[in-house]
């Protein structure tokens, strides 16, 4: 489809319990990696696909957030004053957002570009005629940091997404970024909730679709991971070490 998303919601109001003791005295997404906040890794990436206005929400010591980006008047904060998960964040920050389809990714996630960015493979793929929502999956084998999990979705050959049932191990993970249409949100719950919630009703009407990550996607959970990363990224040992 030709057409142009030129909106994104970046996730930025966690906790970041696991990276601590990095995180006690700032948020997550403020930690660097090669010198660089994870958060603008992020916001570079979205950038290279065609983003140029970006809604950031906040919370866990959000005033570091707001400062940061400061004298960047292509993005509006949505503070929290109490946490709302990946879903309530989305549904709070709706009217920053607009009535069109936008781009959610997480803050703190590190993906590398194929050939093609990866949010512009999103956007041109994302057909509003079918589809609620388009995910951006990663295989399980190639997952690089500190995943460790069975994954969270089947892909089948018209790139319908299933979520995995319980007990089995599926090909792909979600990697953190997502096109959908903001009319999910409608009849979402009030509060905390995650976009498990909007990508499972998807699933249920049959609009849920996604494609496979094409370059490199990074787990930073720890600082364990954050180290190795951050030694495999600066060293160049990377299939794309372009920033």
């Amino acid at each position: 489809m030709t057409q142009s998303i030129t909106t994104a919601m970046v996730l930025a109001a966690g906790f970041g319990k696991r990276m601590r003791p990095l995180t006690e005295t700032r948020p997550k997404p403020l930690v660097e990696l090669c010198g660089s906040p994870l958060i603008d890794w992020t916001m570079a990436r979205l950038r290279a696909g065609g983003v140029s206005r970006f809604v950031v929400n906040s919370h866990y010591l959000g005033d570091q957030i707001a400062t940061h980006f400061k004298d960047q008047p292509d993005v509006t904060i949505s503070p929290e004053a109490v946490i709302l998960e990946t879903g309530g964040g989305v549904k709070a920050a709706l009217p920053s957002l607009g009535t069109a389809p936008f781009i959610t990714a997480n803050a703190d996630i590190v993906w590398l570009d194929g050939p093609i960015p990866a949010v512009a493979r999103l956007v041109e793929a994302f057909d509003p005629a079918v589809m609620d929502v388009l995910l951006l999956l990663h295989p399980v084998t190639t997952a690089a940091g500190d995943y460790t999990g069975p994954g969270d979705y089947t892909l089948d050959q018209m790139g319908v997404a299933a979520r995995r049932v319980e007990k089995a191990v599926v090909p792909f993970l979600f990697a953190g970024v997502a096109v959908m249409k903001p009319e999910l949100f409608r009849d979402a719950p009030e509060g905390a909730f995650s976009l498990n919630w909007i990508f499972d009703r998807a699933e249920q009407a049959g609009t849920l679709y996604a494609l496979v990550h094409d370059g490199e996607w990074y787990h930073i959970g720890t600082p364990q991971a954050l180290r190795e990363t951050e030694w495999v990224i600066a060293r160049g040992h990377t299939k794309s070490n372009t920033r």
